[in-house]
């Protein structure tokens, strides 16, 4: 249908690399989008840019610094003239107890995850109302809405990106520019691999409390980020939605 149509449109996915964020490049690609990877390893963000084909290209960006995330948002708006949709993806984790963290690990963690987010956002914001409006798509996780007793900065930074994503959408919906949340269950990732290896029983628990019995993969992402990237969504902003086989629906 021609309101999931994404020609000519261009779209930045942060940690566009792998997991996740390739998954919603390989969606939106599909659906006709330039793509940027926008990440910080390089020989993991070409061969990406080599999957998703032609219309694809890698800029270097470091979430957590805020000189790199204003200049990759200022090379988009440069070399492509436009950009609709920026999808705020890329996170980190430290798995300890939270009575185990320095206050650089758990700074780290909230300046990648979530003041990453916003000043790409804040960038593009300029870029975005300059033609006529956008689209901003923010991952969060499953632990904005539960508590994790061995990841505590990270579920506090995705329940805070809830948060962020709610007031972006509050302020620029006069600019036409809708900004989603979506929270992803357990996908199987390098990220959640890690988990699984470091977590006792991690496995087993996913698979006994997830209805649709088993783990997501990335490409379970990429009709989520079609949606939210294209005129289908004109109408929804501010909202989270779960991405998770219904995870978060059990009791």
């Amino acid at each position: 249908m021609s309101m999931f149509d994404l020609t000519g449109r261009v779209a930045v996915v942060t940690g566009g690399n792998g997991g996740i964020g390739l998954g919603m490049a390989k969606g939106l690609a599909a659906a006709g989008a330039s793509v940027v990877v926008a990440a910080r390893n390089a020989e993991k963000a070409e061969a990406a840019v080599a999957e998703l084909g032609g219309r694809s290209a890698f800029i270097s960006l470091d979430v957590a610094d805020e000189a790199s995330c204003r200049e990759m948002i200022a090379r988009v708006a440069e070399q492509s003239g436009r950009l609709d949709v920026l999808v705020n993806n890329a996170g980190t984790s430290i798995r300890k107890p939270p009575q185990n963290y320095s206050a650089a690990e758990c700074h780290a963690v909230l300046e990648t995850n979530l003041t990453g987010a916003f000043l790409c956002s804040q960038a593009a914001h300029g870029v975005m109302k300059g033609s006529g409006g956008g689209k901003i798509i923010n991952i969060g996780s499953m632990f904005a809405l539960f508590g994790s007793g061995y990841a505590a900065p990270y579920a506090a930074s995705k329940g805070a990106l809830v948060q962020l994503t709610k007031s972006l959408a509050v302020a620029w919906a006069e600019d036409n520019i809708q900004v989603n949340a979506v929270l992803p269950g357990w996908i199987d990732t390098e990220l959640t691999r890690d988990a699984r290896r470091q977590v006792a029983g991690l496995h087993e628990r996913v698979l006994a409390r997830t209805p649709a019995g088993r783990w997501g993969v990335p490409e379970d992402l990429a009709g989520i980020a079609v949606f939210l990237a294209s005129a289908a969504s004109d109408f929804i902003t501010g909202a989270a939605i779960a991405v998770d086989g219904g995870f978060s629906a059990m009791g």
